[in-house]
C-alpha cells in the first residue's frame, strides 16, 4: 500500500518475519483479505479473481505468492505484494474446495470431488486421482522424501498425501507414482464421525511413522501412528481416542462431554495443543500423551475456567432478606399489567407532604398496597397468556427445565401454538426443533402433540430455516424419524383394517345372540275330517298306480289282447272280472 519499497532487504530472515504475520482470509463474495496480526488491522484486499465464495487459500513457500480456489470452478495465483492476479485457470467442472502446495513448491494439489495434481509452471494436470464421493475438505502432504531412496528424486514422485471429505468417515492416503496407472487410494484411516480438523507430523526419514491427529464433529480426537510403506487394504483404526468431560461433582452428578474443537502437534512431536470448550471463548491446553492406552478421558471443570469477570463485580450487591409473605412481580407472569388496587386516597397521600407528627409508611405496607389479586386475572383455563407462553418457552429452552417445557408444549389449542411460535425470537427456533425431535422419539401420545408445534414452526419460520447453511445435519434426526414412521404406516393401516373387520364381526355376532327367539309353535290348529279321508283314498290310489307301473311288458300285452272280451262282457252285463280289476275300475 505504501508504494514500492525504496530500501533494499537487509536480510532474508527479516523479510520472512514480516510476511509470517499476514493472515489471508477468503470471503463469501470472492475477495481475499490480508490481515496483519502484528498491527491488528487490515493490510490489503485482493479483488477481481473470483466471482463466487472462496473455499480455500494457501500460501506458497516464497511468501509473496498465494493460491486460492472458489465455487466458480477456478484456481487463482496471486501476487500478494502487488495485490494482482498472476494467473487464473479452470480447476474442475464443479466447485474447487481444497488446495495444497507440494513440499518443493513446484506442484499444486486441487480437489473438488476428484483430486488433481498440477504442474505450476505449465498449469497442466500432472496426475489424476479418484477422490471422494463428496466434496474434499482437506488436503495435505504426509511425506517430504520418498521411501525408496535408491531412485533419483524429482521432487514429487514417491510422496504420499492425505485427503478428507465432508460426510465421509474415511481419510484416504494417496501415493504419487512415476506412471499414471494407479489412481486409487493406497490406504485409509477410519474415524467415528466427519473430520473437522486434521494435523499431522510430516515423515522426513524412511522409518519415521506419520502421526495424525483428527478432530471429529462429535468432539472426539483420534490419534494415528503408522509407517507409510505401500498398499494396505483394510482401513486402519486409531491408536488412541481422547475425550474431555466435566467432573460432575457439584449440582449435576452426571459428567457432560466437552467438545474438542482443534488439536495440533507441538514441535517435539510428542505433546499436543488441545482447543476445547466454547467456540466464542475456547481453552487452549498443552497435553503430553501416553499412546499406550487406547482411550483417554480428560476431566476438566470447564465452568470454573470460563467463569466471567463480571461475577466478581456483581458480588458487591447485597441481596435483601425478603419476608415469605411478600409477593414478587416478574415480567411475563399473568397479572403483571393489571390495575393496582390502591384507593384514591393513596394519590392524595403522595401529593401531600408528610406532616411532622406522622410516621412514614413501612416497606411492608407499601407492598401490601401494591398487592394484586391474581385470582381475578387468571384465564378460564388457568394457563398463562400467549406472550408469556413465548417467554416461558425461551426460558425453558435456555435452562433446559423439563417442568416449564412440559407446561408449554402440552398445549392443545392451535391458535395458542401459532401465536407462541410467531412471537418467539429467531435464535430459539433451532433449540425448539431439537427439543421437539427429542420428544417425538418418546411416547406416541406426546408425539401427536409435538407434530402440531412442528407444523407451526415450519410454516412460520420456513424463510429463516432456509437460510441456514447446516440445515440438513441439524434436521437429520427429524428426517429419519419421519421416514421410519411413514414406512410403518402402511403395515399399521393394514393391521388396523383387519382388526376393524374382526371387531365388527364379533360385534355383529354378539348382537345376533342377544335377539329373543320367536316361538314357532302354532297357538290354534283347525282340523277338517273330510279332507283327511280324501287324502287317504288318494294315497291308496297312488300306491296301486305305483304297483302297476312295475308290471312287466308281457302282462301289458295280455291285457291288450283281452280288452275286446272285457268290453263285450260289460255290454252284456256279465262281470267275470277279478277283484283286482274291480278295484281298478272303481
Amino acid at each position: 500500500q505504501d508504494g514500492p519499497q525504496r530500501k533494499k532487504r537487509k536480510s532474508e530472515v527479516a523479510e520472512a518475519d514480516k510476511q509470517l504475520d499476514i493472515l489471508a482470509i477468503g470471503t463469501a463474495v470472492g475477495s481475499i483479505l490480508l490481515y496483519s496480526t502484528v498491527k491488528g488491522e487490515l493490510q490489503s484486499k485482493l479483488d477481481g479473481g473470483h466471482d463466487n465464495r472462496v473455499n480455500c487459500v494457501r500460501w506458497h513457500q516464497d511468501n509473496c505468492c498465494l493460491y486460492s480456489c472458489s465455487e466458480d470452478k477456478h484456481i487463482v495465483e496471486w501476487n500478494a505484494q502487488t495485490c494482482k492476479v498472476k494467473c487464473k485457470w479452470k480447476g474442475d467442472n464443479s466447485s474447487v474446495t481444497s488446495l495444497c502446495v507440494s513440499p518443493d513448491g513446484k506442484m499444486l494439489l486441487s480437489a473438488g470431488r476428484t483430486i488433481k495434481l498440477w504442474d505450476l509452471e505449465t498449469k497442466e494436470v500432472y496426475r489424476h486421482f479418484t477422490g471422494h464421493a463428496t466434496s474434499v475438505s482437506s488436503l495435505m502432504f504426509t511425506t517430504v522424501k520418498p521411501m525408496n531412496e535408491n531412485k533419483p528424486f524429482d521432487g514429487i514422485t514417491g510422496l504420499y498425501f492425505l485427503s478428507g471429505a465432508i460426510h465421509d468417515r474415511l481419510l484416504s492416503v494417496w501415493y504419487i507414482r512415476s506412471d499414471r496407472k494407479e489412481k486409487n487410494a493406497v490406504m485409509s484411516f477410519t474415524v467415528t464421525d466427519e473430520p473437522t480438523f486434521i494435523d499431522l507430523t510430516v515423515s522426513e526419514v524412511k522409518e519415521e511413522p506419520v502421526k495424525l491427529a483428527v478432530v471429529c464433529r462429535d468432539g472426539q480426537l483420534h490419534l494415528f501412528e503408522h509407517i507409510l510403506n505401500g498398499y494396505c487394504k483394510k482401513p486402519l483404526t486409531s491408536n488412541c481416542t481422547i475425550q474431555i468431560a466435566t467432573p460432575g461433582n457439584d449440582g449435576d452428578s452426571t459428567p457432560k462431554p466437552v467438545p474438542i474443537l482443534a488439536a495440533a502437534f507441538c514441535t517435539d512431536k510428542q505433546s499436543l495443543l488441545l482447543v476445547y470448550g466454547n467456540t466464542l471463548q475456547p481453552i487452549i491446553e498443552k497435553v503430553s500423551l501416553n499412546t499406550s492406552e487406547s482411550h483417554i478421558c480428560l476431566i476438566r471443570d470447564i465452568q470454573k475456567v470460563l467463569s466471567l469477570k463480571t461475577d466478581v463485580a456483581l458480588t458487591k450487591v447485597k441481596t435483601p432478606v425478603v419476608n415469605s409473605d411478600t409477593k414478587v412481580l416478574v415480567p411475563g407472569v399473568p397479572g403483571h399489567s393489571t390495575s393496582v388496587k390502591t384507593p384514591s386516597s393513596g394519590k392524595e397521600k403522595k401529593k401531600n407532604k408528610r406532616k411532622p407528627g406522622e410516621t412514614e409508611e413501612s416497606i411492608e405496607e407499601r407492598l401490601e398496597a401494591l398487592d394484586i389479586d391474581v385470582s381475578k386475572v387468571k384465564t378460564p383455563s388457568g394457563l398463562p397468556q400467549t406472550d408469556s407462553f413465548a417467554v416461558l418457552l425461551v426460558q425453558g429452552l435456555e435452562s433446559n427445565d423439563a417442568e416449564i417445557l412440559n407446561r408449554v408444549l402440552n398445549t392443545r389449542k392451535e391458535n395458542v401454538i401459532k401465536n407462541t411460535v410467531a412471537r418467539m425470537p429467531i435464535h430459539a427456533v433451532i433449540p425448539l426443533l431439537h427439543e421437539l425431535t427429542k420428544r417425538l422419539q418418546g411416547n406416541p401420545y406426546s408425539a401427536s402433540l409435538m407434530v402440531r408445534w412442528l407444523k407451526s414452526v415450519f410454516t412460520l419460520h420456513a424463510s429463516y430455516l432456509s437460510t441456514l447453511p447446516d440445515l440438513i445435519p441439524q434436521l437429520g434426526m427429524l428426517y429419519q424419524l419421519m421416514e421410519s414412521r411413514v414406512k410403518t404406516l402402511q403395515k399399521l393401516s393394514r393391521l388396523h383394517g383387519r382388526l376393524f373387520i374382526l371387531v365388527t364381526q364379533v360385534a355383529a355376532s354378539e348382537t345376533g345372540q342377544d335377539v329373543t327367539e320367536v316361538n314357532q309353535t302354532a297357538k290354534l290348529v283347525y282340523e277338517d275330517e273330510s279332507s283327511e279321508e280324501e287324502g287317504s283314498d288318494d294315497e291308496m290310489i297312488a300306491d296301486k298306480d305305483s304297483d302297476e307301473n312295475w308290471d312287466e311288458d308281457e302282462e301289458k300285452e295280455e291285457q291288450s289282447d283281452e280288452q275286446d272280451m272285457t268290453v263285450e262282457k260289460e255290454m252284456n252285463g256279465d262281470s267275470d272280472l277279478e277283484p283286482e280289476n274291480e278295484s281298478e275300475e272303481e
